[in-house]
């Protein structure tokens, strides 16, 4: 069974995308360890400002308010770029890398440069063997996040 794997894709500015684990095997979680943005048009020639979060949640974490009291907002990314090579790209992002994922996720991504353009995204996981107990506790700490 492969430990390591990425999800990736490229989302309209604004819009969301479901990261779906439905149809993982009992036992086992994922656990983010990168979340990635970066531009899909004019690249090295326009500015970029794009932000993105990943939620356990009911609904999606607007990337431009982003609030990290909320118990289901596991990572956000940002990208920064200039026309200038001087001044980027500056990648950031922030996972709580702890998190055992059980249920799908909720991506959201959001262009604030002003260009609207869709954004290009990759997530890494990694594969996380639980007992029993770890388990429930897993199960049960993201259902009460996405029934909330």
């Amino acid at each position: 069974m492969n430990k390591e794997f990425v999800m990736r894709g490229q989302t309209a500015s604004g819009s969301t995308e479901v990261l779906n684990f439905t149809g993982d095997k009992p036992g086992y979680a994922y656990r983010m360890t990168e979340f990635q943005l970066w531009n899909s048009t004019a690249i090295g020639t326009a500015k970029a400002e794009q932000v993105g979060t990943i939620t356990a949640g009911k609904t999606a974490v607007a990337p431009t308010d982003p609030n990290f009291n909320d118990e289901g907002l596991i990572a956000v990314a940002a990208l920064g770029d200039n026309e200038s090579e001087a001044y980027g790209p500056f990648p950031a992002s922030i996972i709580n890398d702890t998190f055992l994922i059980t249920q799908d996720l909720i991506l959201m991504v959001q262009d604030t440069g002003g260009t609207n353009n869709p954004i290009n995204w990759q997530c890494r996981f990694v594969l996380e063997k639980m007992n029993t107990n770890e388990q429930a506790v897993a199960n049960y700490k993201q259902f009460t996040i996405s029934d909330e």
